[in-house]
């Protein structure tokens, strides 16, 4: 039975066809429908990396999300060769996720025009880059016991946090072999001048002043050269942060790619995770008097950032 569509303005879809829907929902949809809703757009091999394991399986799923009116896909034009499918949040899905949430689509945070603006939008590639981090992450920790992606929190979910004294482009949460990091991250794709991107710096002081919790920020950059110019302007700061080139090579971004500005002449890069270490000086993630990740990181996490772990 085919769901039929209504604008925004008028009641939910009819009883029948949205049991109908939600009779045909697995657990691993409603994931697919969160993450899109939180993260806007993710493409096909993105979420074959969360949610499956083969290509097709991945596709015949998505096609059929797609039938019911969960999910939405378009293609990004290219002047040579072809893009994947990218997905975003059908109205369908949202009306699910709404209903299952006992709330509306509006306050969900969900709107048709506003989610498909990111097919058209400058910024895609730069939403798809820091969906893709994470990922990556996320796909890590689906095959490795010893790692989990303990939270992942939007540019949207962190402007809801956080409001207007910091805007990361996300926040993470990321754990292996027991040691854990907190960290913003800064997906950086070349496009804007060197000096706006340290000038972002000063809020997340601000947020650091503010929260008394510091934080430290990495910078995912897509050159080496980008990488040096960069580090050469933000040798003052007091702020712990962290710098890498992007790579999937050698566990990607969980891998042994990160410098931090306190670094000494001829020190090796750093996992993500030892990062924790990186800046001895700091207290990381703590406020005075608040208990440590440590001790009940599960119940803070949950508690305060709503932590996502990614499907099996």
């Amino acid at each position: 039975m085919p769901i039929t569509r209504r604008p925004l303005g008028l009641p939910r879809f009819d009883a029948a066809a949205i049991a109908h829907a939600a009779a045909r929902l697995t657990p691993r949809d409603y994931q697919v429908l969160e993450h899109l809703l939180h993260h806007r757009v993710l493409t096909t091999h993105q979420l074959e990396k969360l949610f499956f394991t083969k290509p097709q399986p991945t596709r015949r799923r998505l096609g059929i999300l797609r039938s019911l009116g969960m999910i939405t896909p378009y293609r990004p034009w290219t002047p040579t060769g072809s893009y994947p499918h990218h997905w975003i949040l059908g109205r369908a899905g949202a009306e699910l996720l709404a209903l299952r949430d006992q709330t509306t689509i509006k306050e969900l945070g969900y709107h048709p025009d506003r989610s498909m603006s990111v097919a058209v939008s400058s910024l895609r590639g730069h939403q798809v880059g820091v969906n893709d981090f994470f990922v990556n992450l996320a796909h890590l920790a689906r095959h490795r016991p010893d790692t989990q992606l303990r939270a992942w929190l939007s540019e949207k979910q962190c402007a809801q946090m956080w409001g207007d004294l910091a805007r990361p482009d996300a926040y993470g949460c990321w754990a292996e072999n027991g040691r854990q990091i907190d960290f913003f991250l800064e997906h950086d794709t070349g496009s804007m001048t060197l000096a706006k991107v340290t000038g972002k710096l000063a809020s997340y002081s601000d947020l650091a002043d503010t929260t008394r919790i510091t934080t430290p920020v990495l910078f995912w950059l897509p050159s080496r050269t980008r990488e040096s110019n960069l580090r050469k302007l933000i040798i003052t700061t007091d702020l712990p942060i962290a710098t890498a080139v992007q790579t999937e090579l050698d566990d990607g971004p969980a891998g042994p790619c990160w410098l931090p500005t306190t670094a000494t002449a001829g020190q090796g890069r750093m996992r993500l995770a030892d990062l924790a270490n990186g800046w001895p000086h700091l207290t990381l993630g703590q406020a005075p008097g608040q208990s440590t990740m440590a001790e009940d990181g599960d119940a803070f996490l949950d508690r305060i950032f709503g932590a996502e772990e990614p499907g099996r």
